[in-house]
């Protein structure tokens, strides 16, 4: 199950200014409403602060954790330079057909209107209070009792590898996997090896 983030399609906006930890609550209120129990939790880029804040503030609301591509949230993480930032690169230069692969898979889903410009500017926003470590939950990763899978690309250019390791190293018994030569979309590069990797994981 897949779900838009506050502001999105026909999801509600959050009071500005928007936060992690925020959507990590309407994360919560979402498994609540639909009695998901202890779902099993994935998140990729953004998605994976939502988990580790969601796994923070609402431990029991989560059996097993996803962070895909992630970054700490206690203010000492590495962030990217404004140029690749800029460049918005998920592939490394020499994955043409990977990137090409992804572009034809996301062409395939309905079309849905754009994010609008103001909910765009809040996330980043909120991504910018996680880098400083100004959520509360990003600076409690050690917090993090369930089991942790966390995975990215070595040539990822919007989150640098160093972030992986620090994170892995903050959450107590979080299992590290990398992939040579895959970016910041490195789940879908390496999709035939990292699918069996979290089922494996999830059990």
């Amino acid at each position: 199950m897949i779900f838009d983030n506050a502001g999105v399609g026909p999801t509600v906006a959050l009071p500005t200014p928007l936060s992690i930890d925020a959507m990590a609550n309407q994360t919560s209120a979402f498994i609540d409403t639909l009695g998901l129990g202890r779902p099993d939790v994935l998140g990729w880029s953004m998605g994976s602060l939502i988990g580790q804040a969601l796994a923070v503030l609402h431990p029991d609301q989560v059996r097993r954790l996803v962070l895909c591509a992630s970054w700490p949230g206690n203010g000492e993480g590495i962030r990217p330079s404004q140029q690749a930032l800029n460049s918005g690169e998920l592939f490394p230069v020499d994955q043409t057909a990977a990137q090409n692969t992804y572009r034809v898979a996301i062409s395939a889903y309905s079309p849905v209107p754009a994010a609008p410009a103001a909910i765009l500017t809040a996330q980043g926003h909120a991504i910018d209070q996680w880098w400083a470590g100004r959520d509360p939950a990003g600076t409690q990763a050690a917090r993090i009792a369930v089991p942790v899978l966390i995975a990215d690309g070595t040539e990822d250019r919007l989150d640098p590898l160093a972030n992986s390791l620090a994170l892995a190293s903050l959450i107590p018994g979080a299992k590290l996997t990398l992939y040579p030569d895959a970016g910041h979309a490195f789940l879908f590069q390496d999709l035939t090896a990292f699918v069996p990797l979290i089922e494996s994981f999830l059990g």
